[in-house]
């Protein structure tokens, strides 16, 4: 494993906490590291029922991560309308998705090869 493992564990673990504070759905980790050509390591992509709730999560992902890590996004983008909200964090990208959107893009499918965590929410 190379020695910034740790940092993106950090990451990843921080941008879930904030995606589950404001009661982010249907969170999936995909781990890219193993597909020839990927943009990054790690996509991070969970769902919230209306614009509003994905501008919060997007909102409580950037809050979060600036706090604990002193890291903020690279790129933003998608924010204008909220349906599908891109965060780069350069080996982390996050996809905030609104669920009718999610579903016609359905990327996991594209990214069918990747090694998939879900993440169990209880509420």
């Amino acid at each position: 494993m190379s020695k910034e493992q740790p940092n993106i564990d950090a990451l990843i673990s921080t941008i879930v906490e904030g995606i589950e504070d404001v009661k982010g759905k249907e969170i999936n980790i995909l781990d890219l590291r193993e597909i020839e050509n990927t943009v990054c390591d790690y996509f991070v992509i969970c769902e919230g029922t209306s614009n509003t709730q994905v501008n919060a999560i997007v909102s409580a992902i950037q809050k979060k991560v600036s706090k604990a890590l002193k890291d903020k996004p690279w790129h933003i983008e998608g924010e204008d309308n909220a349906e599908w909200v891109l965060m780069d964090y350069v080996n982390v990208v996050v996809h905030v998705f609104q669920k009718q959107i999610r579903e016609y893009y359905d990327i996991e499918s594209l990214w069918g090869d990747a090694k998939v965590t879900v993440i169990e929410t209880n509420y």
